[in-house]
């Protein structure tokens, strides 16, 4: 179910005609399977929280964090599940981030009568989450219910990790040469690097113990910049359709390319363009020759940029590094 568009906006009509406006034809919507949703969440719920509290105990120790070390908590809650106490601000952090995220999309397809579901939690026992998503069950038919769908759940959700990473900064500490010992290393995009050297000015980029709050953020902007790929059907995709329908595909298909040898940098990179390469180059025509308003068109730069801040080269890599 697509919003009303207005022809007017590719070509004004004279003034003494009506603007015309159209719907598309409501649809039937879909029996939710909130048993499904709920599920999803509550693992999500509990696998993040379990490495938030394996996260919080290595940061009040000093410890850098350790995937095998965090493996471990898991027996550990099932013997005292206080503990988990430990892994809220981390795991309430990243879900609040990816809610946000996830609701945007979805608060602007309900605005735009576009039947979507509600969010998809995906459970991971290594960062806590594999993120989340929504499902569009039904067409859209303008370009811009197809923008603001695209660029509503980015925006929504770095408005929460924006400040949840300053936050987890001003609480993170000092420790010399901590960035270079553990299994996992995490890279620094530009957000971080800003926010890093106006709260730590002057100390090196090594010696700053992220707290698991920032670790968080962290994630949600790791999460932010790959929706944000201009590619196939993820955010930044929509949003590059919604600009240049004819050109979708080929830039689609080049970036598809370009991340390949970036697996050098980061395996991630090769997989996920290989990934996008088999299953997600294409996009649904939407038949729409209105053009989009210049307010929605800053919002776009404004995407970019949230992009920029949120990118990063090598976003893991060994402690050894």
């Amino acid at each position: 179910m697509g919003e009303p568009y207005a022809a007017s906006e590719a070509a004004p009509f004279p003034d003494n005609e009506p603007e015309r406006v159209y719907y598309a034809a409501p649809a039937e919507r879909t029996h939710e399977r909130y048993w499904l949703y709920s599920l999803l969440f509550g693992l999500t719920l509990l696998t993040s929280t379990v490495v938030g509290t394996a996260m919080q105990l290595d940061f009040n120790h000093n410890l850098p964090f350790d995937l095998e070390r965090s493996l471990d908590i898991w027996p550990a809650a099932w013997r005292h599940p206080a503990i988990l106490l430990h892994g809220l601000p981390f795991s309430l952090t990243l879900l609040t981030i990816l809610l946000a995220h996830e609701f945007g999309h979805y608060v602007a397809a309900a605005f735009h009568r576009v039947d979507a579901s509600l969010p998809y939690f995906l459970p991971s026992p290594i960062l806590g989450t594999f993120g989340a998503f929504i499902r569009v069950r039904s067409p859209i038919y303008s370009k811009r219910a197809l923008f603001d769908i695209g660029i509503a759940g980015p925006l929504a959700g770095f408005v929460f990790l924006a400040p949840a990473l300053a936050v987890g900064m001003a609480f993170s500490k000092i420790i010399p040469g901590i960035a270079h010992q553990g299994t996992l290393r995490f890279g620094m995009p530009a957000l971080q690097w800003l926010l890093q050297h106006a709260i730590f000015s002057g100390t090196p980029d090594a010696d700053i113990y992220l707290h698991p709050v920032a670790r968080a953020a962290w994630i949600g902007t790791f999460m932010t910049a790959l929706n944000l790929l201009p590619i196939g059907q993820l955010d930044g995709g929509h949003i590059l359709y919604s600009f240049f329908p004819r050109r979708h595909k080929i830039v689609s298909r080049i970036l598809c390319v370009v991340l390949l040898p970036l697996g050098k940098f980061w395996g991630g990179w090769t997989v996920w363009g290989l990934a996008l390469l088999w299953l997600g180059r294409r996009h649904p025509v939407v038949e729409d020759p209105t053009l989009l308003s210049s307010g929605r068109r800053k919002l776009g730069l404004l995407a970019l940029l949230v992009f920029i801040l949120c990118i990063c080269l090598i976003p893991f890599g060994s402690g050894g590094l």
